[in-house]
């Protein structure tokens, strides 16, 4: 599959959880303004819960993968492709509607009405790749409980969006940065090579 193609699929992807949010809302709330008491951009829990939340687990993240091999973590190159060729604010656009679908789709309408058990393990199994990686499921369905439980105390969705967002945007500027020095890496040495005399 091509960059391109990733990226289309990416992007449907988004919006089919969107209109799903959507439909499946219309379906359990009786009135917009119960969609809209969902929201408070005014909550300082956004800062103290999300951002901390965050800060937690891109360390926890970090230390996977410092002391785990990685091919317990590897999600077969998926994000590598996705992210390591998008510009910055690319990366800030796709991680924000990442972000802001999921959560209202997985915490927003389902974790309302369902409940937090059942969203979290919905929201796990949809990352269907992460199903063959025991590691990588248990990371994802720990992190969706962990959102779930940030909806849960404070009723806010802003605030797992804003975790979900920050974890997301992270990784996926990690992975952007790793290309960018691999890249000049290997112009480095090609260039030295050529200059060298044993090329001549």
């Amino acid at each position: 599959m091509t960059d391109r193609d990733m990226l289309k699929q990416l992007y449907l992807t988004q919006l089919l959880i969107i209109f799903a949010a959507a439909a499946a809302g219309l379906f359990f709330f009786e009135d917009v303004r119960d969609v809209l008491k969902l929201w408070d951009i005014r909550d300082m829990r956004i800062i103290w819960y999300g951002v901390s939340i965050a800060v937690i687990v891109i360390l926890a993240d970090m230390a996977v993968m410092k002391w785990f091999p990685s091919h317990l973590y590897d999600d077969g190159g998926i994000n590598k492709k996705i992210f390591s060729k998008r510009s910055i604010p690319h990366i800030i656009f796709l991680t924000l509607l990442i972000a802001f679908a999921e959560e209202m789709l997985f915490r927003g309408v389902l974790q309302t009405h369902i409940g937090l058990w059942t969203a979290s393990l919905i929201f796990a199994a949809l990352h269907f790749r992460y199903l063959s990686k025991w590691l990588l499921f248990i990371m994802v369905t720990a992190i969706s409980f962990l959102l779930g439980l940030m909806y849960e105390w404070t009723g806010n969705l802003f605030v797992p969006m804003t975790a979900h967002f920050i974890i997301d945007a992270v990784f996926a500027c990690q992975i952007r940065f790793e290309h960018v020095r691999r890249d000049k890496h290997d112009e480095h040495v090609e260039s030295r090579e050529k200059k060298s005399p044993e090329s001549l």
